[in-house]
This record gives C-alpha cells, structure tokens and sequence, in this order.
C-alpha cells in the first residue's frame, strides 16, 4: 500500500506567516485587486437600490434585545445589524459588513491558491471564480448569516492548509478561533469543520492531531460558541425544531441530482471545472494529495447538505475552498486559454447579475424575468409564486404596510391606543414595525413566530388588538367584537404579504392566557 506524502507542497520562508504573505501578495496581483474593484463599485452602487430585505428586519430587531441567542440563530448578525442602525434606518449601511465580508474573500482565495503551491494564474484564477460566482455574489447582496459563512469556511480550511502544508501551527489555533466566530454567525459551519476533521483523520494530515495547537484551537471554538448553544438549550433547544421542520415541510431540494445540477448553474457553470478539478485532483494527483483532506471535507459536506435537505445556498460557502484547490490544479493550462475560458465565464455571469443584485427597478426586473426565463427555482415552499425572486419581492412593501398600520393605531382613542397590541402573523411584518414603526410612534409588535414568541404578549391583556394580515373569521370568534379596518400591499411584493387589518375589541380570554395557540411552529 503506498504511503502518502506528508510534505509541504510549498515551504513558507520562516520568518514569514501568513500576515507577511497575505501583505506581499497585495502588493503584486493586479488581477485579484481589479476583481475586488469591480465587484466593490457593484455592489456600493446597488446595495440600497431596494429595501430592507424581510429577514433583514427581524435581524434588527433582534439585535435591539442583546442575548447570546436566538430562537433561530445564534447572536452575531443581529448584533451587527442593530449597530449599523443606531442612527436610523439606513440600508446603506445596514448592507456594507456583507460587503466587506464579499470582497475580503477575493484575495483570501487568492492567497489560499497560493498556499497551496499555485503561482500568480493560480491566484487570479481563483479569485475571479469567486468574484463572478451568481451564488455567492447573492449571498452578500444583503445582510445575513450566509453573508459572512464563505469567509469564514474559507479563512477557517486556509488557516489548516497552512498549518497542515506549511507547517505553521500557530494557524490551526486560528482556525479554531475564525470557526468560533463563524459559528456564531451561523451554525453552519459545523457541518464544514466535521467534514475538516474527517479529512484530517483519514489523511496523513492526522500528525496535528499530536499539536498542542489544534486543541487550543478547538478549546477557543467551544468557548467562543457555548454561550448560544448554552442559550439553546435553556429554551429547549428552538433553532433544532425550526430545522427539522424546514426539512421536512418547507425547503424544495429536489433530488440529488437535481441540487447538483442547481450548483453547477449557481457557481457558473463554465467554473464547474475547475471546482470539479478541486475536489479530485487531491484525490488522485501525487502533487496536491496533502490537500486531500480538503477534498473529503468538500465531499462529506455535500452529502450531509443533501441527506438533510437542506437548501441549495448552504453549500456555497464551501465553494471558494474548492476553487482555490482546483486553480492550482489547472494552473499549467497555456495563457491562451486560461484567458478565453474566463472570459467567456465572465460574459456568461453578465445576464445573471440583474437576478442576483438589484441593478433593474422592480417592473423592469419582471419584464427581464419572463423574457430570459433566467427566474431562480424556489428554494422553499414560501418562494412559489414571488412575482420577482423571492429575495427581491420581500425587499417590498413593508413600508407600506407599516403606515397603513399607523394609520390606523392613530385612529383610535387615546384611551384605546395606551392598551392597543399590534400583532403581526409573521416575523417580517412584526419586524417592519418594530424597524419603520418607531418615527410613527408605534408601540412594540407582537407575534407567534420566532424569536417574538418568546418575547411573549409583552403587557397587552388582549382588550384592543390591531391584527395584521390575519383571518377575519378566526378573530371574530375569539373576539367580542371585530372588524376589517384596513388593508395593505404593494406591487411586486410576495402575494402572502397582501392582506387585512383587523381590530379586535375584547378578547374573550386574556392573551397571556392563550399566547400558546399564536405559536407559530413555521
């Protein structure tokens, strides 16, 4: 049985880590930093051409109750996007830490490829896969957990690769730290970093199992993300039964190949090579082979994704991963045609972008949509039916809808207004309250979705009760009296989001008293 290699596939001077080669490496890739150019200049110019994206508003109004968790995610971005509107709304700036993290990722992958042994085509060649992939250039057009998740999958298998390559233990502590942070992000990332330990066991790459640094690592991951897993578990553990029934009731995966053929269009499917080269070349290349264990990360994360039914986007953080492998891999490729390839995969991402950021107005979008048929499948069962994507028809109407709701708040009596709940159906509309509301003088939002569940009737007894987008029927049952007050919508905006305002007068039982049957499970 052969052996396999256990050396170095670039030995790093060793007065230099990976600061001092990150450093040079700007100084010398003109490629690379066009590509972050660009890609900048894009998406600073389109970042606020539409509107709070709805799970960009439950994320500041997250973050505007500080905790170390939340009923769907852990504490990091909700966090961020309260801070970026601590001097009122401003989608410019709620956007701009999704872009950093978008274009940081440019010149990491570049430097990743280099780590792995590949000169300046290997760089460029990596970079620009990042830069034009439709996927991921979606990921960072708004503010969420997936955002940051490329970054810090890519950072986090870079950090290994150099400690594991190059010898640079003090990386792998890093690693464990850049996987702490991510994880508080998004739990995401411990499907990749499984599939890292994996690929390090079955791999010759098992020696830093005897570092030191590797379990200071993984001591610094678990202490930078128990406090929400400890949050999770004292509220019984909500993230968990928010997944299996995504899984089981909401996302539309398709069959395995049916998702594969999804990525290979998501990543550009001119790239698909060179992705493809990433994750085999390792397995079967006597020069890349001490970067197998990347491979079978790769290869076990997307069998996890796909056995789980998980949607088509939570593989795409591993992508730049397999770009970098796979420009090394491709790299003695002649000029000629590296050039004519990327070109052409360039030109190939230009009629995608309208559909990824938001460069056409809303009406204009459409028109493009039905002419190209270039509209995305829906990703999950909420998706079917969006008049634009659905991640551009939730940027719409919720502004609308908040000053229909004002309206009516205001309408009331004062002595009504002081006791008046506001209660929402969903946490996009509860949100957009609780975002928009506050310059209207609304009061607080309440809802049985999500984390506003467990902020619970907060101190309303139910006497007045301004529904919104709810059954008129089910609330003149419960209700001594009831009525259709006011209506909202918005063109473009998803069909759902298109319904009435209700008032309730005299809730037949106190609302803390049934707050358990608004539980949303969904």
């Amino acid at each position: 049985m052969q052996r396999e290699s256990t050396a170095p596939i670039a030995a790093a001077p060793s007065h230099r880590g990976w600061i001092d080669d990150t450093r040079a490496a700007i100084q010398g890739d003109p490629i690379v930093w066009v590509s972050v150019l660009v890609l900048a200049i894009i998406y600073l110019l389109t970042a606020s051409r539409y509107d709070i994206f709805r799970n960009e508003l439950y994320f500041i109004a997250c973050g505007r109750h500080p905790a170390f968790g939340y009923a769907d995610l852990p504490p990091l971005v909700p966090l961020i996007a309260a801070a970026t509107q601590l001097f009122g709304v401003n989608v410019f700036l709620l956007r701009l830490p999704a872009i950093i993290a978008a274009l940081a990722l440019i010149p990491i992958t570049a430097e990743f490829a280099r780590t792995l042994g590949g000169g300046k085509p290997a760089a460029w060649m990596a970079a620009v896969a990042v830069a034009i992939a439709p996927g991921l250039l979606a990921l960072s057009s708004t503010l969420g957990p997936s955002a940051f998740e490329p970054l810090g999958w890519t950072l986090c298998a870079w950090l290994f690769a150099r400690g594991i390559l190059r010898g640079e233990r003090s990386s792998i502590s890093w690693a464990g730290v850049v996987a702490g942070i991510t994880f508080q992000a998004k739990y995401g990332i411990a499907i990749w970093v499984v599939g890292l330990a994996i690929g390090i066991i079955t791999t010759a790459a098992r020696r830093i199992l005897a570092w030191r640094q590797l379990w200071y690592g993984a001591a610094a991951a678990i202490v930078i993300g128990a406090p929400s897993l400890i949050w999770q578990q004292l509220h019984g553990w909500p993230f968990l039964a928010t997944i299996h029934y995504a899984t089981q009731h909401r996302n539309l995966t398709g069959s395995p190949l049916r998702f594969e053929i999804g990525q290979i269009l998501a990543m550009n499917w001119l790239m698909a090579p060179l992705w493809i080269s990433g994750f085999i070349t390792p397995l079967i290349s006597e020069r890349l082979k001490p970067a197998r264990f990347l491979s079978i990360a790769f290869i076990f994360t997307t069998a996890a994704i796909i056995y789980s039914h998980g949607k088509s986007y939570y593989l795409f953080p591993a992508y730049p991963t397999m770009f970098a492998v796979g420009a090394v891999a491709c790299e003695e490729l002649g000029r000629v045609l590296r050039a004519a390839w990327f070109i052409l995969a360039f030109i190939m991402t230009l009629p995608i972008v309208p559909v990824m950021l938001p460069i056409l107005d809303p009406a204009t979008l459409a028109r493009y949509l039905d002419r190209t048929h270039l509209r995305p499948r829906p990703v999950e069962v909420e998706g079917i039916g969006a008049p634009l994507t659905q991640l551009f028809s939730d940027e719409l109407g919720w502004r609308e809808m908040e000053k229909q709701v004002a309206n009516v708040y205001h309408s009331l009596p004062p002595e009504d207004r002081s006791r008046a709940a506001i209660m929402a159906q969903d946490y996009g509309e509860a949100a957009a309250i609780d975002v928009y509301g506050r310059q209207d003088g609304l009061p607080p939002a309440i809802c049985g979705q999500l984390q506003y569940y467990f902020w619970g009737p907060r101190r309303y007894d139910g006497s007045v009760i301004i529904d919104v987008n709810g059954d008129p029927d089910r609330w003149g049952e419960i209700c001594a009296a009831s009525k259709v007050v006011g209506a909202f919508g918005a063109p473009y905006a998803m069909p759902y989001e298109n319904g009435p305002i209700i008032l309730c007068r005299g809730l037949r039982r106190p609302l803390p008293e049934i707050w358990d049957r608004f539980k949303r499970e969904h």
